[in-house]
Formats: C-alpha cells, structure tokens, sequence
C-alpha cells in the first residue's frame, strides 16, 4: 500500500508540473498574440512619423508610440523563442516516448519483443492469419548448455552467444514474423502459414537448429550451444494465444527430454503426461513425510553354498491412491526435483531400524543416485543415519552406478574415501555399461563388482554377453574383488554363472523383491531372525560409535 502511495503521489506531481508548464505555455502565447496586435495597431503610425521626419515633413515621432513599438518588438522575439524551445521540447519528448515505449516493449539485448509483447502481436498475427483462411506456427526455443557457457566463460560471453543466436533466428524465419526473447536463454517466434504444408514449418525447425549448433568464436573460444524447440499451431479449434504458447511450452520439454538439440510438436499426449507427472511430484512430496516410500528386499545369494547372504533394498511406493508404484516411475521426478536425498534418507532409516535385528550375517546393499553423489555432506548424512539407528556399518554396502562417477569424479572420491573409512563397503554397479569401467575401478576403491542384468540375462543366447561376464569375473578375480550377478531369472543362468566362477547372484530366481513383513517370514523360516534383548536407544547409539572409532582407528 505504501508503494501504492508513493507511486501515486509521484503521478500526481507529474500532473501538477505538467498542469503548471500548460497555462505557462498558454500565457506565454496570449501574451504573444496581444504584442502582435499592438505592433499592428502602433507600427503603422511609428513608421509613418519616422519616415516624415526623416525627410523633413513631419515633427517626430511619439515617443510613447515608439516605445511601445518597440516593446511589441521585444515581446515578438521573446515569442519566437519560447515557440521554438517549445518545439524542441515537443520534440525531445516525443523521442523519449518511443524509447520507453521501446524499452517496456522489447528486450534491450537482443532487440527482439518481449513476452508481454509478443502475446499481444501474436494475438494480431493470428486474427490476420483466420482471415485469411491461414496457420499460425508459434516455436518455443531453449538453448542447451547455456549454463556452462556462463559458469566457462564468464556472463559476458552469454551475452555474445545470447545477441549471435538471435541473429541466426532472424536470418532463418521467413518474413512477417515475430521474433522475441522471454528471458534467460528462452526464445519464441511466431509466423504464419499455410495449414496444407506444415513440412514447412519442420523445414524452419530443422534450419534453426543446424544455424543454432554453428561454433561461436570469441576471442579464440569456440562457444558451442544447441537448442531444443517446441512446436504448436493456432487452428480454428484452438482457444487462445495463452494456450497456443503454453503447448509449445510443453513441447519444448518434451524435446529436451527425447535428447534435446531437437524439435517436437505438440500432442495431447504430452499434456496428460504432464498432468500425470505433476500428480507423481505432488504426491512424492506429500508421500515422504507420511512414511508413504518403503524399502523392499531382493535376495543376494552365494552361488557357490545357495545360502542366503544379504539383500538388495529396492525403494516402493505404497501410494494411498495409486498402490504400490516402481521405482522406475517416481525415482527420475524426484531426482530431477530434488527430492531424492530426502526420500533415499527416510527408506534408509528404516532400512537399518528393520535391518539391525537379522542374523549378523545378513548384509544389506543400498543403491545411490547419481544426484546423491553431487551432495559434499552425504558420506557424514549416511553415518549420522547409522549412529543414531544403530546400524553396524561393517553390514552396509553402498553400490555406485558407473554412469553417476561422470559428473564429479573428485567429489565421489571424497564421499567414496569418508564412508570406507567408517568401515562400509562400496560396490560398483551395473558394470560394463559405462565408457571407462577400468579407470573407474582404478580410481576408487571398490569392494565389489556388480555385473549389470542386460549381461546376465541374455548369457545362454549371446555369446558376446557370456564373454563379457567372463572377463569382468576374470578381472575381478585378478583385482580381487568378488563379482555379484543381477538378473538371474532361471536355474540354467545360475549354473553358468557358477560354473564361470561368480560369487553372488541375485534375480527373479530367488524371488521378488519382499516387503518388510514378507523378509521377517523367510527369514524366521531359516533362523536368521534371532531373538535380541531388548536394548535401549542410547545403548544402540553407543555401541554404534564405538564401531565407527575402532574402524576409525584402525584405517588411522
């Protein structure tokens, strides 16, 4: 309210001041108007006496007349002045009008519109477009990488690649077009054409992203950006201009998630699959704090004995309203939402609260998202999990995917380094998928050797899969890492697998994942469900730290 205020108050004095040259300006002139009306009234007879007494007729002049004729004069010029200050003024206000009104309607970077703009002339594009039984293609543009370009090289050379990409756009977008930025590295256009020929529109699509993908050279930097475009149409069925860009808005994405440095047209397809989406990153959100995320347990078997060893945790959703869902459903929205360290936290928690109580034998394996390994403090977030849970940390295996060690090499060192010290183990999974598994087992210091599923299950129809399985089993031997085997689906792939020498296998041989109440059947069914004292919390904590000191002291 208070902004209100002052902004009216602002306007108010802008009035009054204006209000205030306006009857100046309108004095000024009356006053200019009576002065010529004197000079003609007065002129006539001052010049007339002038002339007679110059040629000795007359007596001379009046000196009142005189003077009043040369005030007329004065007032005349003054006039004069003020008319032509005030031309300039109107001048200079008119060019300061169409600079603000310049500056609110598009962006000072790149020349083009702006978003509110571009709504409003694409709503005009479109009328013209209906009335001349035409097409309206509105194209939605986000560059690719344009982040590392400004982290790289610095908000300067952003700005350059922002300015050459509009350029190129404009170059590339037939006439009678609209080209605008909406902010950031976001870029929209809008043209019309003919509804019979839409490969006309792909052609433009495609042209914009071959100009787009061209090296920009900056003082001998070769600036690479690509750009990934969303594509709707305006038909007569169609509503709004708001909707118009939102679908394209929405293709957009699609594009990026396809592979980016692409284009797509809109489908409704794609808005229910947002819809679907948003309800899962809703519901994730709401589901983590109500104990929604549960941990389930796949059985790790020693191939050699068949003797149960541990188990794999596997993260469901027992979701009130959709059931139980898989991982593979909401683990990427909640990696790409941020979500996950909270979510892998809380399965973890009551991993080790239901875990501590079965045969000390019994390992327990937990998987870590990629997004996971960007976190400093995550190596300090698993132990603090431990402590307070009481967990021992000699029973917990981490498994780090190969495809998670690409982004930050260094950083999953320093995790990997702080929770081998505590005493866990670390395992490297789906091995054999990544582009440098050797130097990855060179760099960190990995237990176990997990050997992906797409190997294991194709072992008796591919001989190329089983020549892979022997060599990472080869390898690990060599290394003397033992190797586990996912995706054991039948009795004829286990036989193999022993008889190339792996240690561990786990699969839908052994049975599906199994709940928390499931795990406890089984595992009473085999006596590795011993009955415990019952001890207190603070007793538990204890033991748990002085684990992690001696474990400590020892690597020390």
């Amino acid at each position: 309210m208070m902004r209100q205020n002052i902004g009216d108050e602002k306007s108010l004095k802008t009035n009054n001041k204006h209000a205030v040259s306006a009857r100046r300006d309108v004095f000024t002139g009356l006053i200019v108007i009576f002065a010529i009306l004197m000079f003609v009234g007065t002129g006539g007879t001052v010049i007339s006496e002038a002339i007679a007494s110059l040629s000795g007729y007359g007596g001379g002049s009046d000196k009142i007349l005189v003077s009043a004729f040369l005030l007329n004069i004065a007032l005349i010029l003054f006039g004069w002045r003020r008319y032509s200050d005030l031309s300039t003024e109107v001048i200079e206000r008119a060019a300061a009008e169409e600079l603000a009104h310049s500056l609110a309607a598009t962006d000072p970077l790149t020349g083009f519109l702006n978003r509110r703009t571009l709504a409003e002339k694409t709503s005009e594009m479109i009328a013209t477009a209906q009335r001349k039984s035409k097409s309206t293609a509105f194209l939605m543009l986000d560059l690719d990488n344009f982040k590392t370009v400004n982290d790289v090289h610095g908000h300067s050379a952003g700005d350059i690649v922002l300015k050459e990409v509009a350029a190129r756009i404009a170059k590339v977008i037939p006439p009678n077009n609209l080209l605008a930025r909406l902010g950031g590295d976001e870029f929209a256009c809008s043209f019309i054409f003919d509804p019979d020929q839409p490969e006309m529109v792909d052609r433009i699509a495609d042209e914009l992203i071959d100009a787009i993908a061209a090296p920009i050279v900056e003082n001998g930097n070769h600036l690479v950006v690509t750009t990934s475009i969303g594509m709707s149409r305006f038909d007569f069925e169609s509503e709004d201009v708001d909707i118009l860009m939102r679908r394209a808005d929405i293709a957009m994405y699609s594009a990026k998630k396809q592979g980016r440095n692409r284009f797509c047209w809109f489908d409704v397809s794609m808005e229910q699959e947002l819809q679907t989406r948003n309800t899962i990153e809703s519901g994730i959100r709401n589901g983590i704090p109500t104990g929604e995320f549960v941990p389930y347990y796949e059985q790790q078997i020693d191939l050699a004995t068949g003797k149960l060893t541990g188990f794999e945790m596997l993260a469901r959703w027992e979701s009130p309203t959709q059931g139980l869902v898989s991982p593979d459903v909401f683990i990427p929205i909640a990696e790409e939402t941020g979500m996950i360290g909270e979510l892998s936290l809380s399965i973890m928690r009551q991993t080790f609260e239901e875990a501590k109580f079965w045969d000390p034998s019994l390992t327990v394996s937990i998987n870590i998202s990629p997004v996971q390994l960007l976190d400093p403090w995550l190596a300090q977030k698993i132990v603090k999990l431990l402590v307070e849970t009481g967990f021992p940390p000699s029973r917990l295996e981490i498994e780090i995917t190969e495809s998670s060690l690409f982004e930050n090499l260094s950083l999953a060192q320093s995790i990997v380094g702080s929770l081998k010290n505590q005493g866990i183990s670390i395992a490297l999974d789906d091995f054999g998928t990544g582009y440098s598994s050797l130097a990855h087992l060179r760099a960190l210091p990995f237990d176990r050797i997990k050997i992906d599923r797409s190997f294991v299950s194709s072992i008796l129809e591919n001989p190329e899969s089983a020549a892979i399985v022997r060599a990472i089993t080869g390898l690990g031997d060599s290394l003397g890492m033992p190797i586990t085997a996912e995706g054991i689906e039948d009795k004829a792939i286990e036989d193999e697998l022993r008889n190339i020498g792996c240690a561990k296998g786990q699969g839908w041989h052994y049975g599906r994942p199994l709940s928390k109440e499931q795990t406890r059947k089984i595992l009473a069914e085999r006596n590795l469900l011993p009955v415990v004292e019952e001890v207190s919390p603070d007793e538990a904590v204890a033991e748990t730290i002085e684990t992690l000191s001696e474990t400590t002291r020892k690597v020390g």
